[in-house]
């Protein structure tokens, strides 16, 4: 079988953009972004949250077996993810397939609430161990779909999501399986989580109202940090080879980390994304690549540094570039296979989403190849490059 090329056969997700292909497409189509208000770390601060329909999808999930109401959101936004991609696929129990859905954190909320009653009462609640652990995520994936194949979970803080299509594609390539479900799933909208963003003074402070727009991921001249956070869970069915039923191929991976200079920072030029986009875009011709999928968080050094790496592959003939945080914020683990489905739309309309208050690009031909760029504390970066069927 050749397996240059991966193929993608189904993608599913539940974000703040919403819960099917067609409702996710119809909010890029608008520049509308999708935060709210809500209280958390003792005031009220910008989030962006599933849409009240997606948390009824949720809540479903929940009361469909009596083991999944001790469940954190991670596990059941990916649960709901996972059965409509592998739906999509056409896989079965009789299918062996590998899993890998990775989460930056995990069962936040409910690791915070299982802390809180320990500290309150000096007990532990008997599930509050394996109901935290992260390879919790995966393995009740496994459980749901009655998959009897490999299934792994991992936090590569915010790459992690494109870090699990790293793994799938070395999986399919070495011949050890032949299909794999990978992806990213992140509930991190709790008091804690958003204290430690803001001890890190990379928290938005600007006002939620469409005009000021309280994120400015991919305005590059900002003079304060306006990440926000959002939640949501996405992943992907691959498969090895070229298949009928592919959306799109996976034809690059490439990966880098570098020394650390800060627990948070990348280098001033962002090596490790240099690394990591030339790895990926080793056979191409880089007039070729239509469009870059930023990380961009939303911080000042983010998404400069991401800039000035893209500005040294490419020289001065840039593709055309954008990112979806200044619309659902940063989902942390989950926000590389986010931006995955923003190329896979962008690639399937042919229509180009750019950022509302960024530079307007001069696009000249169809968007056929799509390079997504993730990184995370620790300078891990990671950029795939698809290309359209």
């Amino acid at each position: 079988m050749n397996t240059n090329k991966i193929s993608i056969t189904a993608f599913s997700s539940i974000s703040p953009l919403g819960n099917t292909t067609e409702e996710v497409w119809a909010n890029y189509l608008n520049e509308n972004h999708c935060f709210s208000k809500q209280f958390l770390d003792q005031q009220e601060t910008s989030v962006a949250p599933l849409s009240s329909d997606s948390k009824k999808i949720i809540a479903d999930v929940r009361e469909s077996d009596i083991k999944y109401k001790f469940l954190d959101d991670s596990v059941l936004f990916a649960l709901a993810a996972s059965r409509k991609a592998v739906e999509q696929a056409g896989w079965s129990s009789d299918d062996v397939f590998g899993i890998n859905i990775g989460s930056s954190r995990g069962a936040t909320d409910l690791f915070e609430k299982h802390y809180k009653e320990y500290i309150d009462t000096g007990k532990a609640q008997t599930l509050a161990s394996p109901t935290t652990t992260l390879g919790n995520i995966s393995s009740w994936i496994a459980h749901d779909l009655q998959s009897v194949g490999p299934e792994i979970s991992h936090s590569i803080t915010c790459s992690t999501a494109l870090h699990a299509l790293l793994n799938g594609v070395a999986w399919l390539k070495s011949g050890m399986a032949d299909k794999f479900l990978v992806g990213g799933s992140e509930a991190p909208l709790t008091d804690f989580t958003i204290a430690q963003m803001r001890a890190l003074k990379i928290y938005s402070r600007i006002d939620q109202d469409q005009e000021s727009w309280p994120n400015l991921a991919f305005d590059f001249e900002k003079t304060q940090n306006t990440m926000i956070l959002g939640e949501g869970a996405a992943v992907c069915c691959l498969e090895a080879g070229e298949t009928e039923n592919a959306i799109a191929y996976v034809t690059g991976v490439g990966y880098a980390t570098e020394v650390l200079e800060h627990n948070i920072s990348i280098s001033a030029e962002a090596t490790c994304f240099q690394k990591s986009m030339k790895m990926a875009l080793k056979d191409e011709d880089l007039e070729s690549i239509d469009a870059i999928v930023m990380h961009a968080p939303g911080t000042i050094k983010g998404d400069l540094t991401e800039l000035r790496a893209i500005e040294k592959v490419f020289g001065t003939k840039l593709p055309l570039l954008t990112t979806n945080k200044w619309k659902i914020g940063h989902t942390f683990g989950a926000s590389g296979i986010l931006s995955l489905e923003l190329a896979l739309l962008m690639m399937q309309h042919d229509v180009f989403i750019g950022v509302p208050f960024g530079e307007k690009q001069d696009r000249k031909k169809p968007i056929k190849k799509v390079l997504v760029n993730a990184v995370g504390f620790g300078g891990n970066a990671v950029s795939i490059l698809i290309e359209k069927r």
